[in-house]
């Protein structure tokens, strides 16, 4: 279990950032969290198993609504097909490449 404070530091991020992103990803069932003095989050599936499309979904929210039925429903095929592009990296491979530049 990592706890927001640990994570916001590692980031040089807000707590309250990191806590926000956390409720999203829980709510997606990225991850599960346990509060209290030894609380904190963990994933709950294998990096290798959470795509970024995954965490995009997860975190971003509604994007760009508009009026338009046509437009809208253009958006949507755009969004999904963008969503599985980034599915074809996992969030392993991320951290993995990121270990590497360092």
């Amino acid at each position: 279990m990592h706890t927001s404070a640990s994570i916001a530091e590692v980031l040089k991020e807000s707590a309250v950032m990191v806590r926000r992103s956390f409720l999203l990803l829980h709510k997606a069932g990225l991850i599960v969290q346990r509060k209290g003095p030894h609380g904190g989050a963990k994933l709950k599936v294998p990096p290798k198993q959470i795509g970024l499309g995954d965490v995009f979904q997860a975190t971003a929210g509604d994007w760009l609504p508009v009026e338009d039925r046509a437009v809208a429903g253009l958006m949507k095929r755009v969004r999904q097909d963008a969503v599985e592009a980034m599915n074809e990296h996992s969030l392993a491979g991320v951290v993995k490449r990121l270990k590497k530049g360092k």
